[in-house]
């Protein structure tokens, strides 16, 4: 019986690492650059300093 339980909070413990992860790996897509962005449009090329 207290193995099952050892065995679901092992289960438990994984899930919540790999949802922290996977949370994680989103976040820094997500985020926007560091340094110098450059667009070119219909109003001409900008240069932002991010």
């Amino acid at each position: 019986m207290a193995d099952n339980r050892n065995v679901l909070y092992l289960i438990i413990a994984v899930l919540v690492v790999a949802v922290g992860v996977l949370g994680f790996n989103l976040y820094q897509a997500k985020k926007q650059p560091e340094g110098l962005q450059i667009n070119v449009g219909p109003n001409g090329l900008k240069i932002e300093s991010k």
